[in-house]
């Protein structure tokens, strides 16, 4: 048997209990829609939201590895680039040294042949020199060795060994076609130069795809990790939207039941009423 009391209004009290469960269920809801986060905060959830921060430090960490991967990458790009044409005139120095070493060329000749000998050598020293992204030159004399960051806690480092092009790294300072013999000299010298140019080419280009290897690595594992975050955070918006419009009508209800409960102290009023 109920007991209709003016000082306890138990109906009033329910309903009002009820009403402000759904109205908290419905602020969460809300969130989530307009966050897209089931864990924005420490106290939506203290363990899964310090995890996610672990995560996030560590792709933001990433994303600096990438940088540096990527400034390694662009520098190796410059000199492999700088090297392919230094060996074109590798080439072309062979051709006029041994043009040079015929005994039977003219004064003239072989003075023009010492002038393109000479320029090829100038362009050579000029394409090393111009050879630098962001500062760093990996084929000039005395170039010091790169040092990518490879890790997100930047422990592991990827070396990228420097190349000397040069005409002293490559052996031709002081080479000249002044005489047939002379060119003899210069064309044995030059010969060996190109093939050191190849190797130390071919070095740069290992480096290179090293560095492509790490950038990849480390963009696939950033991508994971990011995904593995939206997996403990993200909230199901379309689960959420649906719950949100469930709780909405729910609330609607929850006023009208307070309402009905709030009515019944107007009834108890009434028996005092003559009639």
């Amino acid at each position: 048997m109920s007991l209709n009391s003016i000082n306890t209004n138990t109906g009033a009290q329910v309903a009002l209990q009820t009403l402000n469960s759904t109205n908290t269920a419905l602020l969460q809801a809300q969130n989530e829609v307009s966050t897209g986060l089931a864990v924005a905060t420490p106290s939506d959830n203290g363990a899964i939201w310090a995890i996610a921060q672990g995560q996030r430090a560590q792709v933001t960490a990433l994303t600096a590895v990438s940088d540096s991967l990527n400034r390694a990458a662009s520098t190796l790009d410059v000199a492999i680039s700088a090297g392919e044409q230094i060996s074109d005139l590798l080439t072309q120095l062979q051709s006029t040294a041994l043009n040079a070493t015929d005994q039977s060329l003219t004064t003239t000749n072989r003075e023009s042949l010492a002038s393109q000998y000479e320029s090829l050598l100038n362009q050579i020293t000029e394409t090393v020199n111009q050879a630098s992204f962001n500062g760093a030159n990996l084929i000039n004399s005395g170039a010091a060795d790169m040092l990518a960051i490879a890790s997100a806690d930047g422990a592991t480092k990827l070396t990228v060994d420097a190349q000397s092009l040069t005409l002293a790294g490559l052996g031709l300072s002081g080479t000249s076609l002044g005489t047939a013999s002379l060119a003899s000299t210069a064309l044995a010298a030059v010969t060996a130069a190109g093939n050191t140019a190849d190797n130390r080419l071919a070095e740069l280009g290992t480096s290179s795809n090293a560095v492509s290897t790490a950038l990849s690595f480390t963009s696939n594992l950033s991508d994971a990790l990011t995904t593995g975050v939206g997996n403990l955070v993200d909230a199901d918006v379309a689960a959420e939207s649906a719950t949100l419009q469930a709780l909405q009508t729910k609330q609607q209800l929850g006023v009208q039941a307070l309402s009905i409960a709030n009515s019944s102290t107007s009834v108890l009023l009434s028996l005092f009423h003559g009639g």
